[in-house]
Order: structure tokens, then C-alpha cells, then sequence
């Protein structure tokens, strides 16, 4: 039966890896390199390459501490969205100390190394791994892990994070479906706060002149997340 080629993707895997880590300095001084390398290889559809590119952008505007805090909010402050994808499966049980051996093992046979204090389950780590695989054997890890990146793509997509989008596109990775990740970006702080003028009519969006009749519109209020990294 014939099996079609699984393409290059490597370089993506690692790339994700690194947009799923905490946003430090030395990541967002490579946002830019890190979005051509996603299109030079072409891994992904062009639809996941857009988003990503939504992605960084969003990273790239933020200031440093903007960025890091919101990261920490997001992957630290709940079990859904934790990258820690042991955590999806065994929680705090026993089983997880063992789980967590055989996987560094894995990894040493590779010649990975694990460095002081980072756990052999965290995304980025796994990813790093898969990277170094074959495609057909990388997609066939990442496709082991589909329902534990289903969670956290669902969880992310709940908080209406851009940070779906990396996740999407390890689902399309690993051949499977995940819906289109669609987030508008937040408006400029100084559109969000501006005041109509006291006279003479109102500037604001959405208002109309005085002495003209104006309905009024009632909206739900929206909880939205900030962008941190």
C-alpha cells in the first residue's frame, strides 16, 4: 500500500518548542528568524503559518514584563493549560515519578540531555525530542500525545489566547484537525480609553452629533487576557 511522504519538519517542531517557552529576551530577539524558518520549510498550511505570524506579532509587541507575566498567568495558573503533559495524565499520583524516568530515558538514548531543574514532560522538551526524529517517527510521537494537546489547544482557545494557534499547529503536525484559530487583536489602549469631547457632538466610535436621536446598544460584557510575551 502506498504511504505518502510525510515532509520535513524538524525545524518547525523546534520552533514551536521555542514560542511555547518562556518568553525571556533572548526568544523575542529572534521572533523574526523564528517566523522564516516556519516559512521556509512550509511544514504547516498556509492558514497555520497566518496565525503563527499573528502569534509573534502579538509576542513582539508586548514589553518584556507584559509578555513573561501573561505566559506565567496562562501556562502556570491551571491544570488545562499546563505544558507539563504528565500533569493531563497522572496529576499528582505515583505514577508520575516513574513516567517521568522512562521519558529522560528516552531522551539520553536520543543523547538528550536534560538540564538542573527542567522536567523531561514539559512541551518544549518533548518537542525538542520529536525534533530530532525522522518525520514518520515524529509525527507518530506527536500523534501518541493528540488527546493531551487537544486539552491544552481547547483550554487555550476558552481563554481566547493566540498561544492556540502553536497548538493547532502540532495537531496538524501529528495529522490530525484542530478548528482555525481566529483572535482579533486587541485594540490600541488610546482608541479603548478615548472620551467623546463634553460639546459640540462626540468623536467616539459608534456615537452620533448632539440633538440627534441615538439608540442604545447593550453588550455583554467580555472578559479578555492580556498579552504578556
Amino acid at each position: 500500500m502506498f504511504s505518502p511522504k510525510i515532509p520535513a519538519m524538524a525545524m518547525t517542531l523546534r520552533v514551536l518548542a521555542r514560542l511555547l517557552s518562556y518568553p525571556d529576551a533572548d526568544l523575542r530577539q529572534h521572533l523574526s528568524v523564528m517566523r522564516d524558518a516556519l516559512h521556509d520549510e512550509r511544514a504547516l498550511s498556509s492558514t497555520r503559518l497566518a496565525e503563527l505570524d499573528a502569534l509573534i506579532a502579538s509576542i513582539d509587541r508586548q514589553t518584556d514584563i507584559d509578555a513573561e507575566a501573561d505566559y506565567v498567568q496562562l501556562f502556570d495558573s491551571g491544570r488545562r493549560t499546563s505544558l507539563h503533559l504528565f500533569e493531563h495524565v497522572h496529576g499528582d499520583s505515583r505514577e508520575r515519578g516513574p513516567a517521568m524516568i522512562d521519558l529522560a530515558q528516552t531522551f539520553e538514548q536520543a543523547g538528550l540531555y536534560l538540564t538542573e531543574g527542567t522536567l523531561p514532560d514539559y512541551l518544549p522538551v518533548v518537542l525538542e525530542y520529536a525534533s530530532t526524529q525522522p518525520p514518520r517517527e515524529a509525527r507518530a510521537f506527536l500523534n501518541e500525545m493528540e488527546e493531551i494537546l487537544n486539552v491544552i489547544f481547547h483550554a487555550l482557545l476558552k481563554r481566547n489566547s493566540r498561544y492556540a494557534s502553536a497548538l493547532g499547529a502540532l495537531l496538524e503536525l501529528a495529522g490530525g484537525k484542530a478548528r482555525p484559530v481566529s483572535i482579533p487583536d486587541d485594540e490600541p489602549i488610546d482608541d479603548t480609553w478615548a472620551e467623546p469631547a463634553a460639546f459640540d457632538g462626540c468623536a467616539a466610535r459608534g456615537q452620533q452629533r448632539t440633538h440627534t436621536t441615538q439608540p442604545i446598544h447593550i453588550v455583554r460584557p467580555t472578559s479578555t487576557q492580556g498579552v504578556r510575551t
